[in-house]
């Protein structure tokens, strides 16, 4: 079936398309005649569920995003798939949790062989773009990562994160410095491919991932000023977190640590107004999706009285639950704030059902929310699983991808091992042990939430009724065994699957 059949018939089924052609004037039948919807994907960088305006919290800024929850969907238990920033990438980039191809922590990379959402929807006859962070492997030209082996027309990105005046990589060329805050020079690469794109009849879709609000923190002093006056009492708290200068860690006070912060998540939510008003100005904006998120908690630089427990880098839901927002006005035409539990593998099969196009042939760990856009579903059908793998364990031998290709080209201001780029890693994994499932690790059903974790040699459980219970204050595993042992084997079972992957035996079953 033709792109553009399959998004009238998808419309016909949202109530859009309906109407006899000949009861409608000739303006609105070539309304319904427009070409397939735009797809936008946002995320912040380390920008965590309760730092936004619209969440309450009580001191950072976010007009834009406050606008887009006011008129939009409101995922308010929307998940990062992994506490940090390479896997969570990659989820969203496959719909499969990272732990199946290897990426397991910031700076493990893909893999070749994974489909991307960006190679579909490139085959479905979409224009795709990315800017910014890409973390999944480098960005120059000859890696088997970049954005442009993994289904992208074009890319403006960079290896890891980057503040003002980023220095970032045009399809894979070499790094080149560009003059500006660092979330607005991103967009306006986006809104320039957009201005190239829209003089085709294609539609288009973009992936901005900004290297915002991740610290070190730097922002403009009219940013800054909004946060001046934050508690007193924050001067007396100290946080490590990297020195603009050096690049080496440091200590310093947390009134302007989150000063910093705080002003760089409202450029960033500037700079996606910024977007917004350009697509409407296209007038593009009805008939674009544009989805933001984060990818995943907030670090413990950024930390503000939070009411949930644990961190960036830990299962707890202060390390995996993040802002998340659809706006659509041809669809979602009233504000929606939904309670169902949302995952960033979800991302990939919501757009596959959009656009009518069939998954891989492969395991994937997200599901279609397209029924909870239409309003008609409220619970999810399967639970959410987290992993940390423990690679302490872990075989290095055999090296996935050629150790040259691995490695970063584009600086940044972070000092690791001595070096100012990023190289990334990926190796094969030939069998499956017991201590492969070690790791903390968790799984959330619609109401409860099981943790578990080897802590000094022993194993730690904790379960919760997130619902009731989203500070995670209370462990109610010894009043509710049957709750755990029933998640625990449902956990190990998924597990299994993850790790038949890591094998790469989805991609034999891909190639029969």
């Amino acid at each position: 079936m033709k792109l553009v059949s399959k998004i009238l018939l998808l419309l016909s089924c949202l109530g859009i398309g309906c109407f006899s052609c000949s009861n409608l004037t000739n303006k609105e039948a070539e309304a319904h005649q427009t070409p397939p919807t735009n797809i936008i994907l946002l995320m912040g960088d380390d920008h965590g569920w309760e730092e936004t305006g619209y969440g309450g919290h009580p001191f950072i800024k976010t007009p834009v995003l406050d606008q887009m929850a006011g008129g939009g969907l409101i995922l308010d238990k929307f998940y990062s798939a992994h506490p940090s920033c390479s896997p969570t990438r990659g989820s969203i980039i496959t719909g499969r949790h990272p732990n199946r191809y290897g990426t397991f922590a910031p700076g493990w990379s893909i893999r070749p062989e994974e489909v991307s959402i960006a190679h579909l929807l490139k085959e479905a006859g979409y224009t795709t773009a990315h800017f910014g962070k890409w973390h999944l492997g480098p960005v120059k030209a000859g890696s088997p990562t970049n954005p442009g082996a993994m289904g992208f027309d074009t890319w403006v990105s960079h290896d890891n994160f980057f503040e003002m005046n980023p220095t970032l990589s045009h399809n894979g060329a070499a790094p080149e410095k560009i003059v500006g805050e660092g979330s607005e020079v991103i967009i306006d690469k986006a809104i320039s491919f957009i201005n190239q794109n829209t003089s085709s009849s294609s539609p288009f879709f973009i992936v901005v991932w900004f290297g915002s609000p991740h610290e070190p923190y730097q922002a403009l002093p009219t940013d800054l000023a909004l946060y001046e006056n934050l508690p007193d009492s924050l001067a007396n708290q100290y946080v490590r977190l990297t020195s603009l200068t050096s690049g080496e860690r440091v200590e310093r006070p947390l009134d302007s640590v989150l000063q910093e912060r705080f002003a760089e998540i409202t450029a960033m939510d500037r700079a996606i107004g910024k977007l917004r008003n350009h697509l409407k100005t296209k007038d593009l904006q009805d008939n674009t999706m544009v989805w933001y998120c984060g990818d995943n908690g907030i670090p413990s630089s950024g930390l503000y009285h939070s009411s949930l427990h644990g961190l960036k880098g830990t299962v707890y839901e202060g390390g995996t639950r993040v802002p998340g927002i659809i706006e659509w006005p041809k669809i979602v035409q009233a504000p929606i704030r939904s309670a169902m539990n949302a995952v960033t593998t979800d991302i990939f099969p919501t757009l596959c059902e959009l656009v009518g196009l069939e998954l891989p042939n492969r395991p994937m760990d997200g599901v279609s929310l397209l029924p909870l856009i239409k309003g008609e579903q409220v619970e999810r059908a399967q639970p959410i699983h987290f992993w940390n793998f423990d690679t302490r364990h872990l075989a290095k031998d055999t090296a996935y991808i050629d150790v040259e290709k691995q490695k970063g080209t584009t600086p940044l201001v972070k000092k690791l091992r001595g070096a100012y780029t990023r190289n990334f890693q990926n190796f094969r994994h030939t069998s499956i042990s017991p201590e492969d499932f070690l790791g903390e690790r968790a799984i959330l059903d619609d109401n409860y939430k099981l943790i578990i974790d080897e802590q000094k040699g022993q194993e730690v459980k904790e379960l919760y009724d997130i619902r009731e219970d989203p500070g995670e204050k209370k462990n109610l595993i010894a009043q509710n065994p049957t709750i755990a042992i029933r998640l625990e084997k449902q956990m190990k079972d998924w597990q299994q699957s993850v790790l038949e992957s890591l094998l790469e035996r989805d991609y034999e079953k891909s190639n029969k």
